[in-house]
């Protein structure tokens, strides 16, 4: 399997701060909320380990509640860094996983998906962002943020594309459920 597939024996979801207070703020986030909610439902499906973060959760609220109701009962961090990495517990929780691979979604592109896919990268993780499922609050930040991050070496691809790498053929015994969620 080439370096650039999602494996989905190596690999894990990162959703990172899908908050209820930036849903009038975000640039298209019914859009962005939407495919990542098929996204953790479909890894979930697959049984790739899914995990999530709240950025301040005292001050700035929880996750909407339809990203909860996918989650169900992920695990949760809280953080007040940029970077996913900075929550206490996460970079423990990501090494009993030991997978190699990460898909990160969520907010914003060009802040804590920023700095969280860096990290990653820095620490030998191949990282795949599933662009429609990422955003920030306006639309510059957003696009600037994906061209650093794919310049850096993460891999663009989209919700669709990255579940039916992990898919890999309509023999899995999932694809009728996650191609029911892809339609």
């Amino acid at each position: 399997m080439h370096a650039n597939v999602v494996d989905p024996e190596r690999a894990y979801l990162l959703v990172v701060d899908l908050q209820e207070t930036y849903r009038d703020k975000l640039f298209e986030w019914e859009r962005t909320v939407e495919r990542a909610v098929v996204l953790i439902r479909a890894a979930r499906l697959l049984e790739l380990p899914v995990l999530f973060t709240e950025q301040y959760p005292r001050g700035l609220g929880s996750t909407a509640p339809e990203v909860m109701d996918a989650l169900a009962d992920a695990p949760r961090f809280e953080k007040r860094t940029l970077s996913a990495l900075g929550a206490a517990g996460l970079p423990e929780y990501l090494a009993t996983l030991d997978r190699s691979q990460a898909i990160v979604c969520g907010i914003e592109t060009h802040a804590c998906i920023n700095h969280t896919v860096h990290d990653l990268l820095g620490r030998g993780v191949a990282v795949h962002l599933p662009c429609d499922a990422l955003s920030s609050r306006r639309e510059r930040e957003h696009s600037l943020g994906l061209a650093k991050l794919l310049r850096s070496g993460a891999i663009g691809g989209s919700v669709e594309g990255i579940v039916l790498e992990c898919l890999r053929s309509a023999d899995h015994p999932q694809f009728k459920s996650v191609q029911a969620l892809l339609k």
